[in-house]
């Protein structure tokens, strides 16, 4: 039986201090974050969800983005080593938790960068993205620790966004849904749905048919409806404003050995 828990963080007070790389700097407000996160980690849990909260990172303004720090392939836990040397101290945290559920643990090493964010996975296939954040050496990397457990592993480029899951993620039948003036390259991907909204290239399937995508795609959100998914909105505005989206706020662990 698949599993369904998912590894989520709380904001660090610090969070409006995050990065921001390619849009403008906004002013964060923490309190509305942390209900707007609260909502969030309730609609995992209204989904069939258990979450798991890591211990906070308080000191790591961007740490409740906790998908950046792991990429799980079955029961293998890839802790990163992110392309941003300030986030490089979320990742213990995360490696405690993801050791306390029994994953076997492997690394990224220096010189190699890869964040989560970068990885997009549908069936045995994993995408990354080979941008800003993730270097060729943290591509190899992942290859190795991927590769001999029956991973195929495509490189794509990115450079329009943050990360490779910032512009596309999938469907449950596997087609990549993504806004095509932030995609680098839809031709990668063998079947390619556009979007009307940036956000709306974001959703996390919940099982059953349903997708949890943000507010601030209701265009998109039509559109899946109309194709017989059922979209599971949430209001994220406040981690938007620093480049996050649904994915990017929690590690979905679907393959655990019992």
């Amino acid at each position: 039986m698949p599993s369904k828990k998912a590894l989520v963080r709380r904001p660090s007070p610090r969070l409006a201090e995050g990065l921001v790389t390619h849009i403008e700097r906004q002013k964060v407000d923490h309190d509305l974050a942390v209900e707007q996160w609260e909502g969030y980690v309730a609609a995992l849990r209204a989904h069939g969800w258990e979450t798991l909260e890591v211990d906070p990172a308080d000191d790591c303004p961007d740490s409740v983005f906790v998908e950046d720090t792991v990429v799980m392939f079955r029961n293998v836990a890839l802790i990163t080593r992110p392309g941003a040397e300030s986030r490089r101290a979320e990742t213990a945290g995360v490696e405690e938790a993801v050791a306390r559920l029994g994953c076997s643990v492997n690394w990224i090493w220096e010189p190699g960068t890869l964040d989560g964010g970068d990885v997009l996975k549908i069936g045995d296939t994993v995408y990354v993205g080979r941008g800003g954040r993730t270097n060729a050496v943290g591509v190899q990397q992942l290859r190795a620790a991927f590769e001999p457990l029956g991973a195929r592993v495509v490189a794509v480029p990115v450079h329009k966004v943050l990360h490779l899951k910032s512009a596309v993620t999938a469907l449950p039948d596997g087609t990549v849904i993504g806004h095509i003036p932030r995609t680098d390259a839809p031709s990668l991907f063998p079947r390619f749905l556009p979007v009307p909204e940036e956000s709306g290239a974001h959703v996390v399937q919940l099982g059953a048919g349903k997708l949890l995508m943000a507010a601030s795609a209701p265009r998109t959100a039509e559109l899946l409806a109309d194709l017989g998914h059922e979209p599971v909105v949430v209001d994220i505005s406040e981690f938007e404003k620093l480049e996050g989206c649904v994915t990017c706020l929690s590690v979905r662990l679907r393959e655990l050995y019992a």
